[in-house]
């Protein structure tokens, strides 16, 4: 049987606890005391190219930590929660991959730079290689949930976004729509990407609700995969106030940016 896992996503900043059980970073309620760095990494090669780099792996704890480290593929949800894949998934990239070691030990308080390489193949065509590199706890630990005791194994993916060659997101906004994001009515984008690596919208907006009160915008950096769509939220905030409640309707006007490129926006959301 499987061992339940409280899974721990950094890519977007977001925890994922199974089980119902609470998690943090460091998960070292349940034994599982493992930071990594960076977050994700977002990187550019050539064809023909060996690309290197290194996640740093330490250990919160005092005592020393075994790790599992192994690749995996990924997908997106659409409500923004990642699925991890042991098995190859069609067109992974993940045979370009070598790994350090399977498994490595990490003292008390310390911390290991451990390597990982992609051999890009010659003919590899423009666009972008996609996978994880999963840092698990090799020991599992027993935690208590409804009067069970249960093991539980923590687990880090940490994204690789890897552009080949001319690989470039190419977004089409669609839109307007109004969403709901915690409990909150805010606008939104419908985004397109018909481009061959992922993209993220940046942007400074400002906008004025019903009643004329001024509001600065910041547009959600979720990824856009290439040939996905996605919302992109439009978050409020005022000097004095990080959550505020709009009054519908709302204009937004300012400057969307994305892998060098930019769009104007002048929009009404009712």
């Amino acid at each position: 049987m499987r061992r339940p896992v409280i899974l721990l996503f950094f890519k977007l900043g977001i925890v994922l606890p199974l089980l119902g059980m609470a998690a943090s970073q460091s998960v070292s309620a349940q034994g599982f005391a493992a930071l990594v760095s960076p977050p994700r990494f977002e990187l550019a090669t050539q064809p023909g190219k060996i690309l290197r780099s290194v996640v740093e792996v330490s250990n919160r704890s005092t005592a020393p930590a075994r790790y599992l480290i192994h690749t995996a593929d990924w997908t997106f949800s659409r409500d923004f929660s990642v699925n991890f894949q042991d098995d190859l998934l069609p067109g992974s990239c993940r045979p370009w991959v070598a790994i350090e070691r399977p498994e490595v030990v990490v003292p008390g308080g310390g911390t290991l730079r451990y390597r990982f390489e992609v051999t890009v193949p010659p003919d590899a065509r423009a666009g972008e290689c996609r996978f994880a590199v999963m840092i698990e706890g090799a020991e599992p630990s027993v935690a208590r949930s409804n009067g069970l005791d249960m093991p539980v194994t923590g687990r880090i993916g940490v994204i690789v976004y890897l552009t080949i060659g001319d690989g470039a997101p190419d977004l089409e906004v669609f839109g307007p729509k109004i969403a709901t994001l915690n409990g909150r009515q805010i606008p939104a984008l419908r985004v397109h990407n018909s481009g061959t690596a992922h993209g993220r919208m940046t942007g400074f907006l400002t906008g004025t609700d019903a009643k004329g009160i001024a509001y600065d915008f910041i547009p959600s950096d979720f990824p856009i995969l290439p040939h996905e769509e996605r919302d992109v939220f439009l978050t409020p905030s005022t000097p004095t106030d990080d959550h505020p409640t709009l009054t519908f309707p709302v204009t937004v006007r300012g400057t969307l940016e994305w892998d060098k490129k930019r769009t104007e926006l002048n929009q009404q959301f009712e």
